[in-house]
């Protein structure tokens, strides 16, 4: 069922972060900060991979996701719906059966044997794809999957996230120098306000959050390794 009527974006992005932080997804450690996958510390992590565990929980995040893209692209703008391997691959059979339209997925590179493709499913010539995945961070991980649409003769000028970082500033900026927007659910602000208001984390904690997100270069410059 396409969903039509749904709250405001900002209502969406508070009820996204209460439900991550509901099912434990987000994670805070400024003692001990995380590794990402670029090599930096940080003291935030999310794991939006949990979601597809929470049936009641991942149905209404997709419907805010069907909805936020309609919203914000259009009702008619695309044809096709392409996952991002892995995380994205089931978010984006979620969408694509509420808006009714074929899905397909982007290999992170060629699989190396038999006809060596990087897109399974069927994409083809001049159809309008939206690319869906778990979250971005700067952006740069989606070009390449954008690139490979591209490749087949479609066309991909829009990516859809239940997760954006929204604290560098080169985001939006890498995405829109690849003629790509980006759609997103919530950011770190939102799960910050929200667990603030839920008490789901101490103070201290929070503050030191805070001072990641406000300025996260220099943060993670002082503290990595090596």
């Amino acid at each position: 069922m396409i969903p039509t009527s749904f709250p405001p974006k900002e209502e969406i992005a508070r009820l996204t972060a209460r439900m991550l932080l509901e099912i434990r997804a987000v994670h805070f450690n400024a003692a001990e900060p995380f590794t990402l996958a670029s090599g930096l510390p940080s003291p935030t992590y999310i794991d939006c991979r949990k979601l597809i565990s929470y049936p009641r929980i991942r149905s209404t995040l997709m419907d805010f996701l069907a909805v936020t893209v309609m919203r914000e692209a259009g009702f008619e703008a695309f044809d096709n719906i392409a996952g991002g391997e892995t995380a994205g691959i089931p978010f984006a059979a979620m969408v694509a059966e509420r808006l009714a339209l074929p899905m397909t997925y982007v290999r992170k590179k060629p699989k190396g044997y038999g006809r060596n493709a990087r897109i399974e499913g069927v994409m083809t010539e001049g159809d309008r794809v939206l690319l869906v995945e778990d979250l971005t961070t700067d952006g740069g991980s989606k070009l390449s999957f954008v690139d490979a649409i591209r490749e087949t003769g479609a066309t991909c000028a829009h990516t859809a996230v239940i997760f954006y970082y929204g604290i560098f500033p080169e985001t939006m900026r890498t995405l829109a120098g690849h003629g790509v927007a980006l759609h997103h659910l919530c950011t770190w602000w939102d799960v910050l306000a929200e667990a603030r208001d839920s008490g789901a984390f101490d103070a201290e904690t929070l503050a030191e959050v805070e001072a990641f997100l406000r300025d996260p270069r220099p943060w993670q410059e002082a503290r990595k390794k090596g």
